[in-house]
């Protein structure tokens, strides 16, 4: 037990230390080159370059000056963490080290690959905004593109998980399993989908670190009870290496995370959610960002059928900005809500 329990927060401090550390370095880099927007504001997300005018009101002084690309400080914590464990276990073999190392096939591989592969695609399009290039106004990949390409990773994650793991198997709480035979792979890709268009909560400094770091924690939580040590262990690194981000991300961010760190995120938090078998808690457990694309449905869809707007702007966090509430007010608030509502998830899913 208490092996376990080293496993999971030496790793985990391991990676906020690594993360604290290689930020000066990249911070430089990312300020020597001016790695940020050259021009405020973004469009509607749909390409047709209306804009967003209520939010490029309120972000109109952020968005020019401060730089992209602080993703690169989570992932790349992860990978170096993950690599040291590794490299230590394959140097000094004894009970300690190979017990440290938490890369296993079943366990670790494909969340891995999924952040890896997700970040780089993330930061493709960070560097075809930083220099106004690609779909957008303000740049950037092209929506359909972006959304194939997340496809294309859900459809190998889906299949790995059906043909190589042998899963087809989804826990409902209290209520047993449900059996999706072949149909598991669509299904994985329509969670990573949703997942995916929950990345525009990143808008506020500190928002989408100290939600996304909640919900894997939670995630953490729910594999160790589940004797998934390596999983635990892995979910406690990604924490880590948020944390590290978010040190440097408390308003007035020092840099964003942007695309780079949001799509491996929420790519990866979809694997990690089907390993431990409890997707359908993911509605609890990430509620802010199911709330927050829940909102930006609302929105449209009263602006095509009603002719009017629900919120003053969408998704939901500028919506009380937009009503006067300072951006730190939003960022603790939903915070607070990210920790209950993980809480009452993890609860859920360990006695249903």
């Amino acid at each position: 037990m208490l092996m376990n329990v080293l496993k999971i927060f030496i790793p985990w401090t391991t990676a906020f230390f690594v993360g604290i550390i290689i930020t000066p370095f990249l911070t430089h880099y990312l300020y020597k080159y001016k790695m940020w927007k050259k021009k405020p504001g973004k469009d509607a997300g749909l390409g047709d370059n209306n804009g967003t005018p209520i939010f490029n009101e309120l972000h109109k002084e952020k968005d020019t000056g401060t730089p992209r690309m602080g993703g690169i400080i989570i992932w790349g914590s992860v990978l170096i963490t993950t690599f040291i464990f590794w490299l230590f276990s394959y140097l000094f073999p004894d009970i300690l080290t190979q017990k440290l190392d938490f890369m296993s096939r079943n366990q670790t591989w494909l969340p891995l690959f999924t952040l890896v592969a997700a970040s780089l695609l993330g930061l493709v399009d960070d560097f075809l905004v930083v220099f106004n290039r690609g779909g957008y106004m303000a740049g950037g990949m092209p929506l359909k593109l972006r959304i194939g390409l997340v496809l294309l990773i859900g459809l190998i994650g889906g299949w790995w998980f059906y043909s190589k793991l042998g899963v087809s198997l989804v826990a409902v709480p209290f209520n047993g399993v449900m059996e999706f035979g072949i149909l598991f792979i669509p299904f994985f890709m329509l969670v990573m989908l949703a997942l995916f268009s929950s990345g525009v909560i990143d808008g506020i400094d500190g928002l989408s670190g100290g939600i996304m770091a909640t919900i894997f924690s939670a995630y953490a939580g729910i594999a160790f009870f589940q004797n998934q040590i390596d999983l635990a262990a892995f979910c406690a690194v990604i924490v880590g290496g948020i944390l590290a981000f978010l040190w440097f991300n408390i308003p007035p961010a020092r840099f964003y995370m942007s695309e780079t760190g949001i799509l491996g995120l929420t790519t990866t938090l979809t694997v990690v959610a089907f390993l431990t078998g409890h997707v359908f808690i993911l509605p609890i457990i990430a509620f802010p960002l199911f709330a927050t694309v829940l909102s930006n449905i609302i929105q449209v869809s009263s602006k095509k059928f009603r002719g009017k707007k629900v919120f003053l702007v969408a998704p939901i966090h500028h919506h009380f900005e937009a009503l006067g509430w300072p951006s730190y007010k939003v960022t603790m608030r939903f915070w607070i809500i990210g920790i209950v509502s993980a809480i009452i998830g993890m609860i859920i899913a360990l006695i249903g």
